[in-house]
This record gives C-alpha cells, sequence and structure tokens, in this order.
C-alpha cells in the first residue's frame, strides 16, 4: 500500500532507498519547510518500535509518579488526537470566511502555485471539472494544505462530513491540526471532488486510490510527493502551498477562530493559499461563480 511501502511518500522507506530518494529527503528535512516533493512514508517497522518503547516509557513514568495515565492527555487537543466528525464551529470558521478577509490577504503567504499541464486529458466527473486529493492524516503537509483546500472548494460548493485529525505525532511538524476528506462528500454546480486519505495518522489503511486516479498519481506525480492535488487534468500540485510551522502548538479551535482576522499569520498562510487556488479553480470553471472569481483577493492572488 502506499504510504507504507517502499514507494510512500513522506520519510524513510522500508527498503533502501535511492541516492536521489534519500537527497530529496535529506534537503526536505534539512530546511524545515513546505516542499513541492515529499519523498516517502516513514518505515512502518520503525513507527511500530517507536511507538512502544514511547508507551513504555510513558507508563514507566506514570507509574513512577504514582497518577494515572490518560492516552494522549492534556489540554491541547492536537496532542490529544481528537479524530472524529469536525465541531460545527471549526466548518463554519474554515468554510465561511468573510469576504473583506479574503480581499485583505490577497496571496497572503502563499509561497507556490499549482502547475500547468500541456498535453494531460481532460479529467472530468459528472460533466464538471473533477478535482483529485490525494493524502494521507499522518502527512504534515496534507495537514497544512487541507486548511486552504477546504476553504477554497467551500467558494463553489459544499462539504459534508469533515473530519478532524491531526497528524503524526513522530514526523516534522507533529500533531498538526487539520481537517480529513475521510467519509466526506462534496457537492457543487462548478466542479467534483475526490479527496482520498490513504492512511490515518498511525498509517493504518483509510482509503484505495482507484486504478485511474492511481494511474494519476504516478504519471504526474512522479516522486510521490503528498499531497498531490489534479485539476481538471489542467493543473498539478505537490507538497504544501506554505510553512506549516505556523500551525504548531494550535489546536483546531484556535486555528479557525483566527480565520476572521486578516493580520493573522495563521489567516494569511491559510486564506492566502486558498486564493491561489482559487483563482486556479476558476480557470477550470470558466471564471464562475462571478462573485467568487472577480473577488480582490483572488484576483490579486491570481
Amino acid at each position: 500500500m502506499r504510504g507504507m511501502s517502499s514507494t510512500g511518500k513522506n520519510g524513510p522507506q522500508d527498503a533502501p532507498q535511492s541516492k536521489s530518494q534519500a537527497k530529496a529527503s535529506r534537503r526536505e528535512q534539512m530546511r524545515q519547510e513546505m516542499l513541492r516533493r515529499q519523498a516517502a512514508a516513514q518505515r512502518t517497522a520503525r513507527l511500530k518500535m517507536a511507538g512502544g518503547i514511547a508507551l513504555v516509557v510513558v507508563v514507566v513514568a506514570a507509574i513512577a509518579i504514582g497518577v494515572g495515565l490518560s492516552v494522549g492527555g492534556g489540554d491541547d487537543d492536537t496532542a490529544s488526537d481528537p479524530s472524529g466528525p469536525a465541531p460545527t464551529g471549526v466548518i463554519s470558521a474554515v468554510t465561511g470566511v468573510p469576504a473583506t478577509v479574503i480581499d485583505a490577504v490577497g496571496k497572503g503567504t502563499s509561497a507556490s502555485a499549482p502547475t500547468a499541464l500541456s498535453d494531460a486529458p481532460a479529467l472530468t466527473a459528472d460533466g464538471k471539472p473533477r478535482v483529485l486529493y490525494v493524502g494521507a492524516e499522518f502527512c504534515p503537509y496534507c495537514a497544512a494544505e487541507r486548511w486552504s483546500v477546504v476553504n477554497a472548494l467551500s467558494r463553489f460548493g459544499t462539504f459534508t462530513g469533515l473530519g478532524q485529525t491531526s497528524s503524526s505525532s513522530s514526523d516534522i511538524y507533529p500533531n498538526t491540526a487539520t481537517l480529513s476528506f475521510h467519509g466526506a462528500t462534496y457537492t457543487s454546480d462548478y466542479l467534483s471532488f475526490t479527496g482520498v486519505e490513504e492512511t490515518d495518522r498511525d498509517k493504518q489503511p483509510l482509503d484505495k486510490l482507484s486504478d485511474a486516479d492511481s494511474k494519476i498519481f504516478s504519471t504526474y506525480n512522479p516522486q510521490g510527493g503528498i499531497p498531490f492535488i489534479a485539476y481538471g487534468g489542467k493543473f498539478t500540485s505537490s507538497g504544501a502551498g506554505y510553512d506549516p510551522t505556523v500551525l504548531q502548538g494550535k489546536t483546531h479551535q484556535q486555528i479557525a477562530d483566527a480565520l476572521s482576522d486578516p493580520n493573522s499569520d495563521i489567516t494569511k498562510a491559510i486564506v492566502g493559499q486558498a486564493n491561489v487556488l482559487t483563482a486556479t479553480l476558476c480557470q477550470l470553471t470558466d471564471q464562475k461563480p462571478a462573485n467568487v472569481c472577480t473577488a480582490a483577493g483572488v484576483k490579486a492572488a491570481s
């Protein structure tokens, strides 16, 4: 399964890496920032071993000080990983960013935009341009990008059943609070959307790519980086569009609350990247709906 084998997308692999893969992975770790291409998923055996050792240490410490241990205890919901349905307040905030904030942010601190394709066949569903997202819940770059993807797509349609989780506790940018597309649906008059979360934050299987989508992924994303997004056969992107550091230590609610403030670093990152993605999506929809595609913030980010 992708993300759990030698062809995974984030971190060390089960099999020895090639020199080019190892070099890319080292460069990614050293820069501590979003990358377009994330190499491979962390080695399953190593994760299990690390998890087992960590659990033993925690249990022994708890016994030693004579207190009860609650898994993922504490007040920070990113530490306790409250996986499950996303709260209404969080969803309302990320899908309903005020137009004044969108316009004030413009491009914000977004550092990358989707890449145009010149020879790809159209990607459609139900007569509409189709957006394909491939990620995994353990992935911190996916965690960052999802906030922007949800905000951007919500300008064209409606999500139902979005979940919330946090990225792996043992990866770079640990416990990044995020949403999840696993089990979610999307309705729109303008676009079709498929969100695939291949594993949960512990790298246990969730969603499986169809054969057709797997071919799209391998053809237009040869490095295997996640998150990967294909936009209607006209654009693709791989990696997060902003530095996930801005979300570190923040709860889901704190991130959601920040989105009403155009001066917040969180808003400049999430909404700025969402504006960039919206400008791309508008190229798929012939600049419809007009109120979305002609917004000053979207124009500034295009």
